[in-house]
């Protein structure tokens, strides 16, 4: 008889136990058009529908979902801040040095307009950063550094007007990092960690690629890379509201991934002691090169070892350095 091992930190049904694979598999699990009946039914009366957390009684899920089920933030338009450059000290006021320290974490989203003879080269026109309390940062229009075809307006909201007096992308650049980095040194940053703040935000490689910029993956936390919240709306299942439905709003973006990744990582799991995880890549060698009959023959250890998750739980950024070491 084999065992399947299964990560504490997998979505898993509060009734049956099972385990899934991503929140979407779990809500399909709990609430699809294929439920499983009898945890359906019980979820029914005492679960809630946005974070799928089941409750002991329907008064405590009324109390939760006061809390739960949150508002969309205003959005911030067009030319109501066209500039803002918040301190760096008041971010955080942490010593890095304390053991129960953890790094605070800051949400980005970038509105790209297009270039190119066919607007189809991304060139970034607009950048937003938000921390966890979700107060505005830093907000700029960008320059363009080549002549802008297509301002796409309907989903930017940006004209020509509006970028010309933007802020030249090498120094939004050289800003943005100096916010993630807190003001030290990338070198030391990127060497021991240091006071770098986590990154936020949903498909951050495009972010990325427009600002020319990179940063250490050990410090991203995106949304649309992470295996839990495969296939899941952004907004709509998790938050109980929509965005990006017209005009895309940095702030309103920054502000939904921001809750959507606390809420994740607010999330209580079991304490597991993994120690290093196996690179992806080195589970997928080692499954192509061994034959069936060699798996066949792993103890439950070999197969546990090649077999569990290979992503960090978010849950483990609130855990003081002391307790990760």
């Amino acid at each position: 008889m084999k065992t399947s091992y299964h990560s504490v930190h997998e979505p898993r049904c509060m009734v049956c136990k099972k385990h899934c694979k991503a929140f979407e598999s779990l809500r399909e699990h709990l609430i699809g058009p294929l439920a499983k009946g009898v945890c359906s039914a019980i979820f029914s009366k005492w679960g809630c529908q946005l974070c799928l957390t089941l409750f002991d009684s329907p008064a405590s899920l009324d109390d939760h979902g006061e809390t739960c089920r949150l508002s969309a933030p205003a959005p911030m338009g067009t030319s109501e801040v066209p500039f803002v450059d918040s301190h760096i000290d008041i971010l955080d006021s942490s010593d890095e040095n304390d053991a129960d320290w953890c790094p605070r974490a800051i949400a980005m989203d970038c509105e790209m307009v297009g270039g190119g003879s066919d607007g189809s080269l991304e060139l970034c026109g607009r950048v937003c950063l938000v921390d966890e309390d979700e107060n505005l940062i830093f907000h700029t229009y960008v320059k363009p550094q080549i002549p802008v075809t297509n301002y796409r307006y309907d989903i930017t909201g940006l004209t020509e007007e509006r970028l010309r007096d933007g802020m030249p992308l090498k120094e939004v650049r050289e800003k943005v990092l100096q916010i993630l980095y807190n003001g030290e040194s990338i070198g030391k940053a990127r060497l021991d960690g240091g006071k770098a703040r986590l990154l936020v935000g949903h498909d951050l490689a495009h972010d990325f690629d427009c600002l020319g910029m990179d940063y250490p993956c050990h410090m991203i936390r995106d949304t649309a890379k992470y295996r839990p919240l495969a296939k899941t709306n952004l907004a709509s299942h998790s938050l109980n509201y929509d965005i990006q439905t017209g005009v895309h709003d940095p702030y309103e973006d920054c502000v939904s991934v921001m809750r959507l990744y606390k809420r994740i990582r607010g999330q209580s799991h079991e304490d597991e002691g993994y120690g290093k995880l196996i690179p992806s890549d080195s589970i997928v060698g080692m499954c192509d090169s061994w034959r069936s009959k060699e798996l066949d023959n792993l103890t439950p250890d070999e197969l546990y070892a090649i077999s569990r998750p290979n992503y960090r739980c978010w849950c483990l950024d609130l855990k003081p350095k002391s307790v990760e070491a």
